[in-house]
């Protein structure tokens, strides 16, 4: 196996990571900014941090990247197939950021490992796809708008009578925990999900034999998280902040409590690699319903759940015509 074609294969999927960073930190903190809780950079640090501890808190994500979605593929055409996929995940996050499009990274990079390994006659699992992708990326978003909004019915019966200016004061506090145990949630979901396809090419290239991640995977891929995430993503923040609906404290709150319970829900419980844009998105739309139906901007809404339905197929098709010109040009 070339060293070389390895070598740049994990580069590239260190890349993606990083891109998922800033494609994605506007997940954790759009909310605390928005509502003033955090200034942009002092929760950009915050989630860096919390993104790089989150990494280290399990590996049931990783395990199901790298073996239930599709068959483990061989040699220089194996390594192609992971190639071809991380670099159609990465043009589908830099189109979706461009646009201020809160895409899911996470399903760039499923799409783009599926259509690489369709165009390079790999057998996809697709009972694996079905059960721990395409039933979650639906489950997720119905069960953040849910939770989000008992959340916020309860949160609005318990300070019913607190005076509102206090109680808002509180509320802008406690998001810098709520906001915290995002990121963290974001850190245990998406750097698991590189280490697993660092994990696929490290057994491609017969570095070794199981599954188990290194330790130097772990800490790589979580301080390229951590680094993309303090390079912001501020188109994003500002859809996910203020152009659902204007966010104050309390709904602040209860928005990133709901997601990150479902995050930690899915990593723990179902090893299951959810979307962490779907849940605080779903989950803003909840807290926001609770006000009134017609305060969420549905319109925005509905450009970004269409995002939600292409992103899988546009960053699959992305793949297969990369595979499929690396074959050309290489052979």
């Amino acid at each position: 196996m070339d060293t070389f074609a390895l070598i740049v294969t994990v580069g590239v999927a260190l890349f993606f990571t990083y891109t998922n960073g800033f494609h994605d930190s506007a997940n954790a903190i759009a909310t605390s900014v928005s509502t003033r809780a955090l200034t942009p950079r002092a929760a950009l640090a915050m989630a860096a941090v919390m993104n790089l501890a989150g990494a280290f808190l399990g590996s049931g994500v990783a395990k199901t990247v790298s073996e239930g979605l599709i068959e483990t593929p061989h040699g220089d055409s194996g390594m192609a197939i992971l190639f071809a996929g991380l670099v159609g995940a990465i043009a589908w996050n830099l189109v979706t950021w461009y646009y201020g499009l809160p895409s899911s990274s996470s399903h760039a990079l499923f799409g783009g490992l599926v259509g690489a390994a369709l165009a390079g006659s790999i057998a996809v699992h697709w009972w694996g796809v079905f059960g721990k992708i395409v039933v979650p990326m639906f489950l997720s978003p119905l069960v953040g708008l849910l939770v989000g909004y008992l959340v916020m019915c309860a949160i609005m019966w318990m300070f019913r009578r607190a005076n509102p200016h206090r109680a808002k004061r509180g509320f802008r506090i406690a998001q810098t925990v709520s906001a915290a145990g995002m990121a963290l949630g974001h850190g245990l979901q998406d750097a698991q999900k590189t280490m697993g396809v660092v994990v696929m090419a490290l057994t491609i290239a017969d570095v070794q034999q199981h599954n188990e991640i290194p330790i130097w995977v772990k800490f790589a891929s979580a301080a390229m998280l951590s680094l993309g995430t303090y390079a912001g993503g501020w188109r994003i923040m500002r859809t996910l902040g203020r152009r659902i609906i204007e966010l104050d404290p309390p709904q602040g709150f209860a928005a990133e409590t709901t997601a990150a319970s479902v995050m930690y829900s899915a990593s723990f419980m179902f090893h299951a690699p959810i979307s962490t844009t779907h849940v605080i998105t779903s989950a803003i739309m909840g807290v926001g319903a609770t006000k009134r139906v017609s305060a969420v901007r549905w319109g925005v809404a509905k450009n970004i759940i269409l995002g939600w339905f292409i992103t899988m197929p546009a960053a699959a098709f992305s793949a297969a015509v990369i595979y499929w010109a690396i074959k050309l040009v290489f052979g």
